[in-house]
């Protein structure tokens, strides 16, 4: 009886050292329904900034179009127009925004990456400088 009660407790140490606690992935910004006060001032939702990119049959980037205005493949055009349709420059407002990014297909993942990177923030003087925090992917809708 005691050697299994050794084995029992051999076993409780080892699954206690090796746990790891992992933090929940995914994005938890909650928005609280608005209250019932008659004087509270009403949101108006604003629609997403529509951002496309297309690829070529290699999953090169050929164009970056922004609300159906084209980029060409400038990253830091993406990343100025971006801030220009948010408004940081009046007033920042970048929980209240959504970025819809849209790559092809058969895009290449850095170039995916490489976009996000400039939507959602930059490197100023040392600091991250948050632009926008909800970027949602999509597919394209093709008619059947």
């Amino acid at each position: 009886m005691t050697p299994m009660i050794d084995v029992v407790f051999q076993l409780l140490i080892f699954f206690v050292l090796t746990f790891h606690v992992t933090l929940p992935e995914g994005d938890f910004n909650i928005k609280m329904p608005p209250s019932n006060n008659n004087n509270a001032q009403k949101e108006i939702p604003q629609s997403p900034i529509r951002v496309r990119l297309t690829a070529d049959e290699q999953g090169e980037l050929t164009e970056i179009i922004i609300d159906n205005n084209s980029a060409g493949k400038n990253f830091k055009e993406l990343r100025a127009r971006t801030l220009l349709a948010i408004g940081i420059a009046e007033s920042p407002n970048e929980n209240e925004i959504e970025v819809e990014l849209t790559p092809d297909d058969n895009l290449k993942y850095s170039y995916v990456i490489k976009a996000m990177t400039h939507i959602t923030g930059e490197l100023k003087n040392g600091r991250i400088v948050k632009i926008c925090d909800h970027v949602k992917l999509s597919r394209i809708k093709t008619k059947k």
